[in-house]
């Protein structure tokens, strides 16, 4: 079944929703919604589950037209955040009662609980209620109660947000080999940029109602279309420092200087936008090309094993993605290094027009 959007607009007393949403989703695909929280993740989801009609547009299975038609004559199934079981019935029957309610065989039913409790690892838990297990183990029973259904489109909105991250790394790689086994869709939604890359399949960027992007994971990372899409695909957001290029070079508001590339000879002279992620720049330089700037620090935010070090100078500020724990004095002086082929470049309208080198880091002649 393919599940498709056609100008999808949802309007709520006067306030777009959704703007225009044209998504097609292809049978047996792990699709990902990446926004940040009110983007319109969960209302796309409503929309395309039947929970709530479009106020324009069209929502298509299999090319049929499913506005109108009641979510209970849908074959759809809908994972949340919260923990939603059925408190006082055992694990068990909450895996079954989908299959119950479509009237299945007690004995079709106990051998597709025990296949998929077997493949979630939640066996020993079937005779449990669900407040006598852990956070895990209950989503565990909510995506196999999900999941026995055998739904032809089957929506997951942040289900693993209250998880610890031990447990959310689990389920992820669970995901993703459970949906390598099934022709179901499968539509996540998160707003966390390194989830949408861990899960991978295909990403649709949402802003503010819209579709700002949309395509296979990796290339929508490594390719975004604008500025808001290399923001909001990146945690902590891309950095941008506006520059100017001229015959001979780029400068960064009149203070960095660095020699044209052959890489960006073609863009002509002008005012720009120069996007770098923070986990490219560096303490060292790593390339023989990469750019010094003289910084002072603001702040260094250790977070477990990373470094989150916000440095500024005099006309703009920069965040750096460091691995390892980097101690460091408020105002202190330091040097940090660009790797000039990483720079993504917009124009000014924000529309990129240079993607960055995806060659490897190190010692580059040519």
């Amino acid at each position: 079944m393919s599940l498709t959007l056609e100008n999808v607009t949802q309007i709520v007393d006067g306030q777009y929703y959704i703007n225009e949403a044209n998504l097609t989703f292809e049978p047996g695909s792990f699709n990902v919604l990446l926004g940040r929280t009110l983007s319109g993740k969960t209302s796309l989801m409503r929309l395309m589950a039947g929970l709530e009609q479009p106020t324009s547009g069209r929502v298509l299975m299999n090319g049929r037209d499913m506005n109108g038609v009641s979510i209970q004559k849908r074959n759809v199934s809908m994972v949340y955040q919260q923990f939603i079981n059925y408190p006082n019935m055992s694990v068990f029957d909450n895996i079954a009662s989908p299959l119950r309610l479509a009237k299945e065989s007690e004995a079709s039913i106990k051998d597709k609980v025990m296949e998929i409790a077997e493949m979630l690892r939640i066996t020993p838990y079937l005779s449990r209620l669900p407040l006598e297990l852990s956070g895990g183990q209950q989503q565990r029973t909510a995506m196999a109660r999900a999941l026995i259904k055998d739904a032809d489109l089957i929506l997951f909105d942040e289900p693993l947000v209250n998880l610890d991250y031990k447990l959310r790394e689990e389920l992820r790689v669970e995901m993703r080999d459970l949906f390598a086994q099934r022709n179901t869709i499968a539509v996540y939604a998160t707003t966390e940029p390194n989830e949408a890359l861990a899960l991978g399949g295909t990403t649709t960027i949402l802003h503010e109602g819209r579709i700002i992007q949309s395509g296979p994971t990796a290339k929508t990372y490594h390719k975004p279309c604008n500025v808001i899409a290399a923001t909001l695909f990146n945690e902590p957001p891309i950095n941008m420092l506006p520059g100017r290029i001229t015959k001979t070079e780029v400068t960064f508001d009149n203070t960095v200087h660095f020699p044209l590339t052959s890489e960006l000879l073609s863009l002509g002279e002008g005012d720009y936008q120069f996007g770098i992620r923070p986990s490219h720049l560096s303490l060292l330089p790593k390339n023989d090309d990469d750019l010094e700037i003289s910084v002072q620090v603001e702040v260094a935010e250790i977070s477990g094993s990373e470094t989150f070090l916000h440095v500024r100078n005099l006309n703009f500020e920069m965040v750096l993605h460091l691995s390892g724990v980097h101690n460091y004095n408020v105002d202190e002086k330091i040097n940090i290094y660009v790797p000039i082929h990483k720079l993504n470049v917009f124009h000014k309208d924000g529309n990129l027009i240079h993607a960055a080198s995806r060659r490897i880091e190190g010692n580059y002649h040519g």
